[in-house]
Formats: C-alpha cells, sequence, structure tokens
C-alpha cells in the first residue's frame, strides 16, 4: 500500500497542501461526483427569491459563493432553508416585492452574486441597497454592469467613478434598452436580463460571441418571456415579469470537472469517470480544447435534467499535443484556462492562448499568477497582454508555490504537482472552499 501522497499543514488561519509525488506506481483511479454547478446554484437561489411560491433545489453547491448570495436574498425577506445538496426550499417573495434591507449586504468572494444583484437591487424603485464584498472583491470592475444599468436609468455610486465596491443603490422605475455589450460575459447579461424582468417593454443585449445561457434557460424554466436570437448572440426579456416557484436539479460543474479531467490525461495509466457533470454547449469548451489536445475522453450516460444537458466524462491517459486557443471559444472555457494552462505544460509543442485579457480581473489576475507559479515548477510559460504562450515538455519539480487566495489556481497547481517530482507545498489551498469545499478528500481518493 502507498503512503498518502497529500499532507495538509494548517498554520494561523492558512491551509498548505503538501504533495509528494511517489517515484513508482501512482496513477489515478475511480469514479468522481463533482459539487453543483456554481452558476446554476446562483440563479436557482436568486429567482427562486424573486419568485412567487416555493422553489425546491438538488445538488446545490455548498461553496462560499452561493452561501453569500443565500445570506443577500434573506436579508431582503426571502426565506430560504438551510444549505444542503439534498433539498433546499426557497419561499419566494414575489418579483418586485425585496424589502430594504437593514445593514450592507455583503457578496463575500463572489462576482456573481453582486453583478447579478445589481440589476435586480437597481429596479427595486423606492428602496435603497449598499452591497460589498471582501478585499478580492471591492478590487473587481463593476463598471462593466453599473454603465448599461445606468442607460436604464439606474441611480448607482461607488468608489473610482462609480466602478468599485462598496456600491450604493437607489432603486428606480428603469427603462427598457437595447445593449451591445462590448464582451461576451454570463454576468453583463444576466445582470441587464434580471434588470429587464421589471422593467415595461423589451430589453434586450447582444454580443461579440455567445456567452453561457444558465440564465436565458433558468428565466424561461421559472416562466420569463425571452426571444432568443442565436445568429445575432442576442436575447430579448419583455418586462414586467411573472416568476413562478419551480423545481430545479443542478448538475455537476464542468468547472470543477476540469480539474480531473486534465489530472486523468496528464498522470500516466489513469482512467476516472467523473458523474453527472452539466455538459451545456455554451461551457463545454474545455471539452473541445482537450480534444484538440489529442485528449482520450468519452462521454457517457448523456441526458436531459431539468432542462440542462449532463453526461459523464471517462478520461484516459493520453499524450497531448500542444494546440491555439483563441477567438469564439474563450468565453465557453474562461474559468479553465488555468488548468488548460496545466494540461499545456505535459503537452509537446508550444500552447497559445490569447483573447482572455478577461482573467487579469478574476479574484486574482489569474494570468500572471498560473504563469509565475508554473515557472516556479520548472514550466516554460510566457504571459502576453491577453494569454499565455506555454511551451511543454518540461519536466516539473515540486517547490513552494501561493494559491492567490483564488480557487482556481489553488486547484490547478495542485494538479500539476501530481505529475511533478519531488514535494509541492501549495500555499493558502484553502481558496478551493470557494467552489469545491471537498477537493483535497477527492485528491485523496482518487489517488489511494
Amino acid at each position: 500500500m502507498l503512503a498518502s501522497p497529500f499532507a495538509v499543514e494548517t498554520t494561523d488561519r492558512q491551509q498548505n497542501l503538501i504533495v509528494t509525488r511517489p517515484q513508482t506506481g501512482f496513477c489515478l483511479r475511480g469514479r468522481i461526483r463533482i459539487p453543483g454547478d456554481k452558476s446554476i446554484s446562483h440563479r436557482a437561489l436568486m429567482l427562486g427569491a424573486l419568485a412567487q411560491g416555493e422553489t425546491q433545489i438538488q445538488g446545490l453547491l455548498l461553496g462560499e459563493d452561493p452561501r453569500s448570495t443565500a445570506s443577500c436574498f434573506r436579508a431582503m425577506g426571502a426565506e430560504i432553508s438551510e444549505l444542503n445538496t439534498d433539498l433546499v426550499r426557497v419561499k419566494g417573495i414575489g418579483l418586485g416585492q425585496l424589502q430594504e434591507p437593514a445593514d450592507v449586504l455583503d457578496a463575500g468572494n463572489s462576482g456573481t452574486t453582486i453583478r447579478l444583484m445589481l440589476g435586480i437591487l437597481a429596479s427595486h424603485p423606492e428602496r435603497f441597497f449598499t452591497v460589498t464584498g471582501d478585499s478580492s472583491l471591492r478590487s473587481r470592475p463593476m463598471s462593466r454592469v453599473v454603465k448599461p444599468l445606468q442607460q436604464m436609468g439606474a441611480l448607482i455610486w461607488g468608489r473610482k467613478g462609480n466602478s468599485l465596491a462598496p456600491l450604493a443603490i437607489q432603486g428606480q422605475n428603469l427603462k427598457p434598452i437595447h445593449y451591445q455589450s462590448p464582451i461576451a460575459s454570463a454576468q453583463v447579461k444576466s445582470c441587464i436580463l434580471l434588470a429587464g424582468l421589471m422593467t415595461e417593454g423589451k430589453t434586450t443585449v447582444t454580443e461579440p460571441a455567445l456567452s453561457r445561457d444558465h440564465s436565458e434557460r433558468m428565466l424561461q424554466a421559472f416562466g420569463a418571456h425571452l426571444s432568443i436570437d442565436p445568429e445575432t448572440h442576442s436575447v430579448t426579456v419583455t418586462g414586467p415579469a411573472q416568476l413562478q416557484g419551480q423545481q430545479v436539479v443542478v448538475p455537476g460543474d464542468i468547472s470543477s470537472a476540469a480539474f480531473w479531467l486534465v489530472a486523468g490525461a496528464i498522470v500516466p495509466d489513469s482512467e476516472l469517470v467523473i458523474e453527472n457533470v452539466g455538459v451545456n454547449p455554451t461551457r463545454t469548451g474545455i471539452l473541445t480544447a482537450l480534444e484538440m489536445m489529442g485528449a482520450d475522453i468519452q462521454p457517457e450516460n448523456q441526458r436531459v435534467v431539468a432542462g440542462e444537458p449532463v453526461a459523464d466524462l471517462r478520461v484516459r491517459a493520453s499524450r497531448l499535443k500542444a494546440c491555439t486557443i483563441a477567438g469564439d471559444i474563450i468565453p465557453r472555457l474562461i474559468d479553465e484556462i488555468p488548468i488548460l494552462a496545466v494540461a499545456a505544460a505535459f503537452a509537446s509543442g508550444t500552447t497559445v492562448i490569447r483573447d482572455a485579457a478577461e482573467l487579469r480581473v478574476k479574484e486574482s489576475d489569474r494570468l500572471a499568477a498560473i504563469a509565475t507559479e508554473l515557472n516556479r515548477m520548472g514550466a516554460k510559460v510566457t504571459e502576453l497582454p491577453d494569454g499565455l504562450e506555454i511551451t511543454g515538455g518540461t519536466a516539473l519539480t515540486g517547490t513552494h508555490v501561493d494559491s492567490y487566495t483564488d480557487h482556481r489556481i489553488a486547484m490547478s497547481l495542485a494538479i500539476a504537482s501530481l505529475n511533478a517530482s519531488g514535494a509541492t507545498t501549495i500555499n493558502r489551498a484553502e481558496a478551493a472552499a470557494i467552489s469545491y469545499p471537498d477537493f483535497i478528500p477527492t485528491l485523496q481518493q482518487v489517488c489511494g
């Protein structure tokens, strides 16, 4: 029996994960259940709170971000049962009925919570709201949603020309607009559509490329009237809407599955099955990219659950080759680029990732963070203004690396360390709990 390659050391409010790869006989095997999709979990809680009647949610993600969303909407009068993966009940307060909270709303580390909620708050007349978040969230740009909301007549104040939280919102009767978004962003699109729910008339968002469409699917399921033009990447909501509570089954998050897909592909002799993965076509860029790199991934048991396509994904170790990842595929894999960089470090040739400048304003500057830390391990990664250039095939060596308190950086480095010689210490690995509280136990399970 191999000794566990993992150790966790806890110091002053910080967790370090130490990965020591055994010299022989090491591979990954097993079946994995991943956490519920983060994007869908947020939206189910929000729409459940705004709907009439009860919404029942199965498979909710129990990470810190959805907890922030639940806490904000409880503060505005929605009744939300204790969060769990089996069944969460949300007693909706009805569209337009959110109460003015007595205190500042805290979105924690969650960009989705604050950006989507701004559209909802701005469209609640005669109520005043303030919203903030942790130090990371307070440094992330909000103007991409504030500006279109201002075009609709919203009154929003904040730091640095109303672009940074804390933000204050005086709810208004908004007017409908046709917003030509300069970026393909599901958060921007969702924020405006949510504002449009209470706005008389047709509110349209047109994007330069298709971003994830969970909001559209769920809004329609809850009873909103939407029209979608796939050719022009446009969505129109007609307000005022009526939302009715629904039963929501949250599939597994493909962003979480991505870590195991790459791990199974790069660690020799590995074979993993990741169960119940949401394979919504607006989210499967990671599968397309890994396929381009020659990964051996087979979808199994394909089905539709509560309007979302779902499959089990079987991945086997394979020899990866370099490719170029750019253009319209980027919005479909934006969250997975750090782990794709890890895959590229083990692929033959030079992989180029472009059109991903958006990653510089996430929980960390993800381009700088993953380039710096992989280079520390011996990889050859060059930062580009909007991406990365990664020359694969260099052996990685364990060392001290840092998560930058970013969950996706923490987990990407953990996967890279599975193929590095010696011991790798990932500082501040507790960040993984933002989206994947059981990440470390799952690592231990598949390496056992």
